[in-house]
């Protein structure tokens, strides 16, 4: 049952070949069996069987959904009404959520099994999660390697047949990023296309959740959940939602597709351009045309994204000072004590560095320097993907610069970790949507596609990658451990 997808399951329910109690107590049992990818943080068995029971008795009246009786899982970052809700970090250990998050709402609505919590780097500050409190998450193609960050949780649960799909956000990659590594489809949708009400702030400016799947297909079905206006919402846009699946057959025949020359140059690993070369082909095959574009202000993207989202954390992040909720320390001598003892002791090395950057950047005399330069570099960056999706029907190029790399490799080497996300951080800069999809494997280890196309354009990214894996099975393959 784990490598159905969320259509073959919704039949499979629907038909009396299984009930949502059998399909969830076997994820259960699986999630229990390869709890050394340490993929999930709380295991919420009580509350998923629960709900599986309810959505058998709506599947029954023949009242269901396509995500019915689903098993999926919630990033850590959703609040969760009853539920630890963590982020990853010691801070919020303690944390029990008193409300749903929008999107969990709507999950919940369609009758969804929530599974449990996925870990992911502390406040989804990192590339590798291995910044989380609770330890790293391995990725399951190669344990000795990490699966991307922050949704590393998500994409490897995916991966590894421990949810069926699962929720992720992504401020400059952190969907993308690990879907590529651990070869699964995740989907950053246009920022405001998908509500924040309830995702607990990194960069409210940059944050975006959205579906990490097996297929394009199981991303369309999820979205067609996750997104929508949401009054709670100050970013959230109030755009018609269309209807994802039904455009995922569109003929590929005269799509233009654009390739920046900034994204294939030094610093690309040649097994994953020659990975990526491949899929274009594909491409090609299916009526496409390509181009080489060029994105001058892609270069200024990392040092423009490590002012703007450290200075956005910053002022995000002060709200946990030991005082209304979270990690309090011990015997404060007064307050100045009890807030820098909580922050100190609860915030991991990756957070400090950040809440440091971010406070810099903001302070008196800097504040013009760095924060306002950074800002007017974003809008460079949003013209450079004006223009370019003016002349082609989107972009394509990697996620990332290698495959996976090792456990601990980068973890002393911020500079070389920030590198990661050179593909994706001008994405989110600019607001636009973008997915990887799974395009082959160099050297044994995934390799993703990364698809960009115009604000609220997401149905036309489904369709181009639905299409290509129509042709292509890379996204069928399973780490042979988890079959």
């Amino acid at each position: 049952m784990q490598n159905k997808t969320i259509t073959e399951l919704a039949q499979g329910l629907r038909s009396g070949e299984f009930s949502s109690v059998e399909l969830t107590s076997a994820f259960l049992g699986r999630i229990r069996q390869y709890s050394s990818l340490n993929a999930y943080i709380t295991i919420t068995e009580e509350l998923a069987l629960q709900q599986a029971k309810t959505a058998d008795a709506r599947l029954a009246t023949g009242n269901a959904e396509l995500l019915t009786g689903i098993p999926m899982a919630q990033k850590d970052i959703f609040c969760t009404e009853g539920v630890k809700t963590t982020c990853g970090s010691k801070m919020l250990d303690n944390f029990i959520a008193p409300y749903n998050a929008t999107v969990v709402d709507k999950f919940n609505s369609a009758g969804a099994v929530m599974l449990g919590k996925l870990n992911m780097d502390e406040f989804a500050m990192g590339s590798s999660n291995e910044t989380s409190y609770y330890g790293a998450v391995k990725n399951p193609w190669d344990v000795n390697t990490v699966p991307g960050g922050s949704s590393g949780g998500s994409a490897a649960a995916v991966a590894a047949r421990l949810a069926v799909c699962a929720t992720g956000t992504d401020t400059g990659g952190s969907i993308r990023q690990p879907a590529a590594l651990c070869g699964i489809t995740g989907l950053k949708p246009t920022y405001g296309r998908v509500s924040r009400y309830g995702m607990i702030a990194y960069a409210s400016s940059l944050d975006q959740g959205g579906p990490m799947t097996r297929s394009a297909e199981d991303a369309a079905i999820m979205l067609q959940t996750m997104a929508g206006f949401d009054p709670k919402d100050s970013t959230s846009v109030d755009v018609p939602v269309p209807d994802y699946k039904s455009g995922l057959a569109n003929s590929l025949e005269g799509l233009s597709i654009g390739l920046p020359k900034e994204f294939f140059g030094e610093g690309l690993n040649s097994d994953v351009a020659a990975t990526l070369e491949a899929a274009i082909n594909e491409y090609r095959k299916l009526g496409a045309k390509v181009t080489e574009i060029s994105m001058p202000s892609l270069k200024l993207a990392i040092p423009a994204y490590y002012v703007i989202a450290p200075a956005e954390c910053s002022a995000n992040l002060s709200r946990f000072d030991g005082v209304r909720f979270g990690y309090r320390c011990e015997n404060p001598a007064d307050l100045t004590d009890l807030y820098t003892r909580s922050r100190g002791e609860a915030f991991g090395k990756e957070v400090k560095r950040r809440i440091l950057m971010g406070t810099y950047a903001l302070s008196a005399g800097y504040y013009d320097a760095y924060y306002i330069k950074a800002q007017k570099i974003r809008r460079l960056i949003s013209e450079d993907f004006k223009k370019a999706l003016s002349e082609v029907d989107v972009i394509m190029g990697p996620v990332t610069p290698s495959t996976a790399f090792g456990l601990g490799e980068k973890m002393d080497n911020p500079i070389e970790m920030y590198l990661s996300d050179i593909y994706t951080i001008a994405i989110n800069l600019a607001g636009v949507p973008a997915m990887s999809v799974p395009a082959g494997f160099a050297k044994g280890l995934p390799v993703g596609l990364q698809i960009i196309g115009n604000y609220f354009a997401e149905a036309k990214l489904l369709n181009i990658a639905h299409q290509y894996q129509q042709v292509t099975d890379w996204h069928t393959y399973i780490p042979s451990h988890f079959e």
